[in-house]
This record gives structure tokens, sequence and C-alpha cells, in this order.
């Protein structure tokens, strides 16, 4: 497993240079972004969008556009779709979000015409580099699925399990969260952790480690962990956490790296091909650190 998210990069240049297709690429971060990843060899771009914009803003910034990687469209939705048909037709490998709303992206992903679903559930997965834990962890589901079922909550465990393994986690760790340790009825966070657990121990959930319900302290802190007599190997060493809804991923998505300060890298998976979702909010660096996730998490 890789020790820094700044490894990314390097590991994604030993694969072949991927096309990525970028809709609505009217944004001096993406842009800026996509460059630094096409001189280290990643990727080949094609920026989707206003021509004139696109130009304007490359111009504004010095970033270099070839006018033969600018397709032009006017129109957010149809910038969208171009892109998404573009990777649903193998013209490129992979999908990024520019300076439009995750929905309007999204509508076009699971058009069933030229969509990107692949038959199982799509989920947000983000990678973290923090201080104050002792190696990189995963966070599932910040961006995708608002309130999962236990069957869900399954599939989003197993996209993140397989991304992981890619990266060189054989057997990760995963940690399903909540507000509490014991199993409570009314609180259906626990319950449904406390049935993956099982699963996972009977391999319905194979490939990995499951322990939950854990409250964040307890799923990266072995001194937390230790103090309410909570042991096994994912406690205080999850590799993933998972959580209840999108409003706890989200929260903690926004936390680690605006109170934290830590380093971020994120893609959409269970689609055909890797889709870079990353917030608009985010970070230029975090925006190139998660084109490299996508190279190499493609095919």
């Amino acid at each position: 497993m890789i020790k820094s998210l700044k490894e990314l990069p390097q590991l994604a240049k030993q694969k072949q240079v991927k096309t990525l297709a970028i809709a609505a690429a009217e944004d001096a971060s993406v842009m800026n972004a996509i460059i630094k990843a096409k001189e280290l060899g990643l990727i080949a771009p094609i920026f989707i969008g206003n021509k004139q914009k696109i130009e304007a803003i490359a111009s504004e910034f010095s970033i270099k556009i070839s006018p033969s990687e600018i397709i032009h469209s006017e129109d957010e939705a149809k910038s969208c779709a171009i892109a998404v048909k573009m990777v649903s037709d193998g013209k490129a490998h992979i999908l990024m979000k520019g300076m439009v709303q995750t929905a309007t992206l999204l509508k076009q992903v699971v058009n069933k015409e030229f969509g990107l679903l692949s038959g199982k559930l799509l989920s947000h997965l983000a990678l973290f580099e923090s201080v104050y834990y002792h190696k990189i962890f995963g966070l599932t589901d910040a961006a995708m699925n608002i309130a999962p079922t236990l069957d869900e909550k399954a599939s989003i465990v197993e996209n993140a399990v397989e991304a992981f393994i890619k990266l060189g986690v054989e057997n990760p760790k995963v940690a399903l969260l909540a507000a509490v340790e014991k199993v409570n009825p009314k609180m259906q966070a626990t319950t449904d952790a406390a049935i993956l657990k099982i699963m996972n121990e009977r391999k319905q959930l194979a490939h990995c480690i499951i322990d939950g319900p854990l409250a964040l302290d307890n799923a990266i802190s072995r001194e937390a962990a230790a103090q309410k007599g909570i042991s096994g190997p994912v406690a205080g060493d999850a590799d993933i956490l998972v959580a209840p809804d999108i409003n706890t991923g989200n929260a903690i998505y926004k936390c680690l790296p605006f109170l934290g300060g830590a380093s971020c890298a994120a893609i959409i998976t269970g689609s055909k091909a890797p889709i870079v979702l990353t917030s608009r909010a985010d970070s230029e660096e975090t925006k190139f650190l998660s084109i490299a996730l996508g190279v190499l998490t493609s095919k």
C-alpha cells in the first residue's frame, strides 16, 4: 500500500497514458490540475465546454491547451453528455467533472442509452493522508448515496475493497461507523453494521475484515478503542471508513482537509470507468491527485 498520496502520480505514470474527458471544463483549478497530469505523462485530456471561455481561462493563467484538445459545447448538460458518451464509446478511459453540478453530470452517467452503469452501485471513495493517522485511509460514501440501505452498504463496501486491492491492500480493514459501539435497534446504522459484520464472517462480503458498529475515534485510535474495551484487528487501524449516510460522510470529507489539513484524492467507483468527482471547492492538488487515482484504478 502507498505510504503517501504523493506516490499516486508516480505509480500512475507506470500505466499507459489514459484519455481523460472533462465535462464542463471551464475552470482554472481543474485545467491546471489536468495540465500537470498531462505534463507528467499520465493523461491525454479532452476539454469539453465553451471553447471561448476555456481559451480565455487558459490565456489568463498561462495554461497551454491545443485547439485540438477542445470540443466546443455551450450547454452544461450537453458537455456532460458528450464526455460520458466518449467514455462509453471507448474514446476516453476516465471521466472528470469540471465546473458543473454533480447532479447534472450524474444524470448523463446513468443515461440508459450511453451511460456508464455497470450493474454495480455507484459510490464515492475518497483517500486521505493525515498527519494524525499512521497510514492512508479511505472514506465512503460522501457524495453519492444519500441514505443507503443494507444492500447498498454492502455494495459500497465491495466497491471500496476492490479499489483498495488495486492499490495493493489485499485484505483491507473496514470500519462501519456509527455514533455508538453497541447495537441499538433504534439506531439503524448500528443494526446494519452488525449484519454486515456477520456477512463478512460468513464470507458473503469477502476479501476484507469488517467490524462495526464503531464510533470514529475507535476506528482510528487504538488508545480510544482500548479505553472502551474494544479489540480486534480493525479497531484503531481501519483502512476504510464507511459512513452510515451522506450527511456523516460529507461532513467528515469536508472536515479532514479544511480543519485537519489532510490531503485527499477522490473518485466514483462501481461505474464502467473511473469518474473523477471532486468538490468545486477542493484544491487543485486534490484534483490532480484524484486524476492520478483515476488512472491507477482504470482498466
